[in-house]
Order: structure tokens, then C-alpha cells, then sequence
């Protein structure tokens, strides 16, 4: 007789995941039209932290687009407001399927500032780095939240000199986006948009795409873009993402209350949620976490007798 043994393995046909929506950051010298091309983008959520996006022929343009308008005076300079409207748009309802923040640049920079003030202020050393944590740690946190949404997604950012060591002397060997360095990796593509006479064209720097091969130009507008990637998914409804209820959050902390798993197993569960807490989880993904210590109680439980 063949004993049925179940299986832990959890891996699906890679056909059944339904292509996410671009994540991507882009940069460029001013004036090379990296918002002007953006906001080609459908239904834009356009988060304004330079306040200079509010001209007519910009907000002419947003408008035609299905598009609305976030500026200063909303709160686009403060981390913990667009990290607000980020989880609001990826939970609620609402006709939106792009968000374009202009610059990232100057959002992740007025963190380091106003961390830096406040350092001076209480008399605290600022070692290599330390004014630079709060605003790290924020868009990492920005990060997470960007992984989830149902949207396209455009972070806009300055360029600055890439510096390197050649023949033993740090020099400038190029130019990269000015924001954390690792923002690269976290997302599906970093274009460089340089201008050529009239023509915006944009640069493959870093990707994961097979349509935007490394260091490939194309045109920086939306039609192109959307050609390569695919204009159904760009194009397609937004999902609101369904987080876990307060009645998943109430039982699960009642088994965790009764059967104390290692705090590192909960981190590894959060950390492949990209959540922060329990409550930020998708309804979901908390509902497997409940069956699974459920499904090992009677283990539990005789293994305490």
C-alpha cells in the first residue's frame, strides 16, 4: 500500500501569474521631456514634488489624459503623505492606472534635509550616512507598497555623475539617477532619456524585461513604451488590493497567542508579503498563514503532551 505523502512544494505554472504592470525610474537632464513623455501615460496619479508641473500646456495635458494633479500643497514633499495616497490607491476603488511621482529625486533629497537639520539641531554627529537613514528606510517602505500596486508606475528623477575608480583615481566614468542606489534593482527598468536635436530617446541602463534589452534606445514616448511591453496590461483595469480583515487579524493573533512561533518565521512571512505588519498583508496571503499553523496544531499540540 503507497502512503500519501503531502506535498510542502508551493511553486505554480509560471503561465497561470498574470503579468504585472511596469515599475520603472527614469532620468535625464532637465528639459529632455522625461515628464512630458509620462505623462502620455493613461489616467495618471500625478504626484508633483518640483511644483513645476502645474503650468497650463502640463496640466492641459493630465487633464486630457483622465489624469489628476497632486502638488505641494497636498503634500507631495512629506514621505508619509505619498506613502498614504500609495496604499490608498493599491486598497481602494478608483479610475486611475498610472502614477508618475516627479522627482523622487527631490522627495528622497528633503528627507536627507530635514534629517540632517535635525540632527544639528540635538548636537548629533552626523557620521557617513546617518542623515541619510530615515529616507532610506522610507523608500524601501515606498518600495514595498509600489511591488503590490495594480499600477504602471514612473518614478522621475535627476541625473547626478556616476563616479568610479580608473587606473587607481575615483573619476566620473558616467551618470546615474540621483536617489537610492539600489532603487535600480527593486524595480522591472531604468531608462536614461537623452534629447537629440527634437527627438526624446530613451536608454536602457538596467532591466529585467526581455523587450528592453540592456543598453537597447528606443523612443521615449508612451506609444513606443507601451508597443514593447504590452498595451493590454498597460492599458488594463486597475485591482484594488484586499487587505486582511480585522476578523483574519483577530484569529491569527489568537494561534500565534497559543502555539509561539520563532519571530523570525513571522519576519519571513511579512518579508515575502513586502508587508510591514499583518495588517498591511493582502486577505489572501494571511488566509494561507492561518491554515498552515492550523494544519500543523495536532503536531503541535502532541508533540507538548
Amino acid at each position: 500500500m503507497v502512503s500519501k505523502i503531502k506535498s510542502r512544494l508551493k511553486a505554480v505554472d509560471p503561465k497561470a501569474t498574470e503579468p504585472s504592470k511596469p515599475k520603472i525610474v527614469i532620468y535625464g537632464k532637465p528639459g529632455v521631456g522625461k515628464t512630458w513623455g509620462a505623462l502620455d501615460f493613461h489616467a495618471c496619479y500625478y504626484i508633483d514634488t518640483e511644483g513645476g508641473a502645474d503650468l497650463p500646456h502640463y496640466t492641459d495635458k493630465l487633464k486630457n489624459s483622465g489624469g489628476v494633479y497632486l502638488g505641494i500643497e497636498q503634500g507631495s514633499l512629506d514621505f508619509e503623505t505619498v506613502l498614504d495616497q500609495i496604499k490608498a490607491l493599491a486598497t481602494e476603488d478608483h479610475p486611475y492606472k498610472t502614477l508618475v511621482i516627479d522627482s523622487i529625486s527631490k522627495l528622497f533629497n528633503n528627507e536627507i534635509t530635514k534629517e540632517s537639520e535635525r540632527l544639528a539641531k540635538s548636537n548629533t554627529k552626523n557620521e557617513f550616512g546617518l542623515d541619510r537613514k530615515p529616507a532610506v528606510s522610507a523608500i524601501k517602505s515606498m518600495v514595498s507598497w509600489l511591488q503590490r500596486i495594480d499600477m504602471n508606475v514612473v518614478m522621475i528623477a535627476h541625473e547626478k555623475a556616476l563616479w568610479g575608480m580608473v587606473n587607481g583615481n575615483r573619476s566620473e566614468i558616467g551618470v546615474t539617477f540621483d536617489c537610492y542606489d539600489k532603487l535600480e534593482y527593486e524595480l522591472h527598468l531604468c531608462l536614461n532619456i537623452i534629447k537629440n536635436g527634437d527627438k526624446r530617446i530613451a536608454k536602457v541602463k538596467k532591466t529585467r524585461l526581455l523587450g528592453f534589452p540592456d543598453a537597447d534606445t528606443f523612443s521615449w514616448s508612451y506609444m513606443d513604451f507601451a508597443t514593447r511591453y504590452g498595451k493590454d496590461v498597460i492599458e488594463k483595469e486597475t485591482k484594488k488590493l484586499i487587505l486582511a480583515s480585522p476578523e483574519q487579524i483577530l484569529e491569527l493573533n489568537n494561534l500565534l497567542g497559543v502555539f509561539s512561533l520563532p519571530i523570525a518565521t513571522q519576519e519571513k512571512w511579512l518579508t515575502a508579503a513586502n508587508a510591514a505588519t499583518f495588517e498591511e498583508m493582502d486577505e489572501s496571503k494571511i488566509a494561507q498563514i492561518i491554515k498552515h499553523i492550523k494544519d500543523k496544531i495536532p503536531k503541535i499540540t502532541t508533540e507538548g503532551e
